[in-house]
């Protein structure tokens, strides 16, 4: 064999017991698993001492942000140092295929928050095949670190057929959204996400979503949303999903299905009995989650979505206008916009966590509330001055999770774990870089919430 590591403590994801044994690889392949004492023992070119090791398969991240990332870091430490070895991209309905000129330009505006504005990557695909082809190809032809998965943006195809526009699709748009989906599909992606809290696919009716997840479904993929609210409606967000793909017959998958904010401390229950009772209908559902209380995302995400209306330019025009700017303070700070799910925004839980002008940087690890405080102002002052000089460009981090939530979500039998993480920012949030060593050694081995042959089941086999 070419390889054989000796004396692992195999842990092989179905679940079962550990045992002891030798694992060998030969062409890239595992080839033979010799248990101890049953056999003769394999040899190999290159022997690994595994003794009082665990061996694993590789972990599924089920929900990434490295759209970009593979494509500029050959080694993409950042996630094989994890033991990850599948990332599923494309998520919360915004990424860079299916896409025009015009289209293009929008989103890398839209998420420079997540991957950067992408100067230094040459966009030379249009199509999700293209796009898959360029992953395939990157680096000198040596391809990416480790495999990917992706899935069609429905905000992406939304800004391609319909644009940034608050209205119903109309037909021939949905004819157009129903073709790139399946092109999509037949392209090579495994189904389709959605960011129903960012612009512009928060716009689309239960409807539009459905007949969309039909196509998904016909192709044997599965849908993923970033449902409506993660706060004060997240039960009713979580229902209107299921309800969503059981009426289009399409698997669904719940991407980062936390219970955050004060609304919803101690209500993981209340999630986890609508899953089993969608499941015990015969529903087909998975969920994910990373194993932190504090949320990621942009700080233009928490405006409320008719200031988002028009994209990123209508944005700025619109903070930069001071009438305007009251009304969109007044969303956030006393009604609750649906960008920050229907909550009112509280600025000390609001850190920043990167930056795209490093001009600002001396404002990243710091809540707006003191930042505000430093000099002098209203918190609403300084994050508005924050998206504007910075181009909207701002990542956060949002302390609004519940530890007891977390550990209620993460022993459901459907969980999987996904890293949610954003490899962009001056100080990123942790789960980009320690996802899955955080399962494996607070939550397996220092707490004991999981059994580790459990916990290793939920990242590997259970994707």
């Amino acid at each position: 064999m070419d390889l054989v590591i000796r004396d692992a403590r195999v842990i092989d994801g179905t679940g079962n017991a550990s045992y002891r044994a030798d694992v060998a690889i030969d062409n890239g392949r595992i080839a033979e698993i010799s248990r101890e004492g049953e056999g003769p023992r394999p040899s190999g070119q290159r022997t690994v001492d595994a003794d009082g090791l665990a061996l694993s398969p590789g972990f599924i991240d089920m929900h990434a942000h490295s759209d970009l990332a593979l494509l500029r870091d050959p080694a993409h430490t950042a996630k094989a140092a994890q033991g990850v070895t599948l990332e599923v991209i494309g998520q919360d309905g915004l990424s860079y295929a299916p896409v025009d000129d015009r289209t293009l330009a929008q989103v890398r505006q839209a998420i420079t928050g997540w991957n950067g504005d992408g100067s230094d990557i040459d966009f030379n695909w249009r199509t999700v095949g293209g796009y898959l082809d360029a992953l395939d190809s990157a680096h000198d032809g040596q391809g990416i670190a480790v495999n990917a998965a992706y899935l069609i943006p429905q905000g992406t195809v939304r800004m391609y057929a319909v644009g940034w526009d608050d209205r119903p699709a109309t037909a021939q748009e949905l004819d157009r959204m129903r073709q790139l989906v399946a092109e999509g599909m037949e392209q090579g992606a495994v189904g389709m996400s959605s960011g129903l809290t960012y612009t512009p696919g928060m716009y689309a009716k239960d409807s539009e979503l459905a007949e969309l997840c039909r196509v998904v479904a016909a192709h044997d993929g599965y849908y993923c949303p970033h449902h409506r609210s993660y706060g004060a409606g997240a039960l009713d967000a979580y229902r209107e999903m299921v309800d969503l793909t059981r009426d289009a017959d399409c698997a669904l998958h719940l991407a980062h299905a936390t219970m955050n904010f004060g609304v919803n401390k101690g209500k993981a229950p209340d999630l986890l009995a609508l899953i089993d009772a969608a499941l015990a209908e015969g529903a087909d559902i998975s969920l994910d989650t990373y194993p932190y209380t504090p949320g990621c995302t942009t700080l233009v995400a928490m405006l409320p979505s008719w200031a988002s209306e028009g994209g990123p330019d209508a944005i700025l025009s619109r903070l930069e206008d001071d009438e305007t700017a009251e009304k969109i303070r007044h969303h956030m700070e006393v009604i609750g916009a649906d960008g920050c799910h229907g909550v009112p925004i509280e600025w000390d839980t609001i850190e920043i966590s990167g930056v795209s002008d490093p001009g600002l940087a001396s404002c990243v690890g710091k809540t707006i509330a003191q930042s505000a405080k430093q000099r002098g102002e209203e918190p609403w002052i300084t994050a508005r001055r924050l998206l504007i000089n910075d181009k909207l460009g701002s990542t956060i981090l949002q302390h609004v999770g519940h530890e007891d939530n977390v550990r209620a979500i993460m022993q459901h039998r459907v969980h999987t774990g996904g890293s949610d993480g954003i490899l962009q920012g001056f100080k990123p949030h942790p789960r980009a870089y320690g996802t899955f060593p955080h399962y494996l050694g607070r939550y397996a081995r220092d707490l004991g919430v999981l059994g580790l042959e459990e916990t290793v089941a939920h990242l590997t086999s259970r994707p």
